[in-house]
């Protein structure tokens, strides 16, 4: 980017924008990354995307620049724990009191997009899909200074929470073997996995037991290259949330063959948060 630019951008913080230009393209960089890495989302008009683009694939030559790919991309958000709506939770569009918003600010078919979901968790309302910010692992953002819609609900939560965000590690050999399953001839096989991870618009949603019980959903199961490990988001029981709990993995649908994965919880992020790094320190 600082090539690109011919300057500094070492003063722009973390979530924070600051003016600056490619050529004569000007833009606005925000310090983000959604990578869990030092990265800058580029806000400007869409007429002069490509050409920015193409710039900075061009000036990224000598540095090792690679197209990843749309699927690759949402593996990042499994690997930093960047919970995403329609994919890891429903929105609270649904219910009878929420009707009025959504009709207002959502198509019908928006609607429909968003409540499409899919795996083994069988809800009895859409509302067991809906997540509040301390299940996202957002608690340090809720802050009680002020009023706010959904105050009184939030406040003992952010006290004394029920469930939280982890990481599952899912177990390499139970993976192989919903692979080769497409392979028996004798037996139908389980559901496959889409690789690296499914679509995006659904909430693939299995369901997480430990003796028998449900005490999780997992959502955003993917396979992670860099890790060589398939992975998921979970929000999942206080009580078995420390890293190294072994749990288990419903995969499949209602109905159709299961398989029970193990999977060992571990922290979410599951890399380590790199994109508070101090860049005043990084080589020039």
């Amino acid at each position: 980017m600082e090539k690109a630019t011919g300057e500094s951008l070492r003063d722009i913080g973390f979530m924070r924008f600051r003016n600056t230009q490619i050529g004569n393209w000007r833009f606005m960089a925000l310090r983000q990354g959604m990578a869990g890495e030092v990265g800058y989302e580029l806000h400007g008009p869409i007429e002069h995307a490509q050409d920015i683009f193409n710039a900075l694939w061009e000036i990224g030559q000598e540095l090792g620049i690679r197209r990843l790919g749309g699927r690759t991309k949402m593996v990042n958000h499994v690997e930093a724990c960047f919970p995403t709506p329609s994919v890891d939770f429903v929105p609270a569009l649904f219910g009878k009191d929420e009707e009025e918003f959504a009709t207002t600010y959502f198509s019908a078919n928006a609607r429909e997009t968003y409540r499409t979901t899919d795996g083994s968790y069988d809800y009895a309302d859409i509302s067991e899909l809906y997540r509040s910010p301390v299940e996202l692992g957002w608690k340090k953002n809720v802050k009680f200074d002020h009023d706010f819609i959904g105050r009184e609900m939030l406040e003992p939560e952010v006290a004394a929470p029920k469930r939280i965000m982890v990481t599952l590690v899912w177990n390499a050999e139970d993976v192989a073997d919903v692979h080769s399953s497409l392979f028996r001839k004798d037996a139908m096989p389980y559901l496959y996995m889409e690789m690296p991870r499914n679509i995006l618009g659904c909430v693939f949603a299995d369901k997480v037991v430990k003796d028998g019980k449900t005490v999780g959903i997992s959502t955003s199961r993917c396979y992670s290259y860099y890790f060589r490990e398939m992975l998921s988001l979970c929000v999942i029981d206080v009580a078995l949330a420390a890293p190294g709990t072994d749990v288990t993995v419903v995969w499949g649908r209602p109905g159709m063959p299961q398989k029970h994965i193990r999977a060992t919880v571990a922290p979410a992020p599951y890399k380590r948060d790199n994109r508070r790094a101090d860049v005043s320190q990084l080589s020039r």
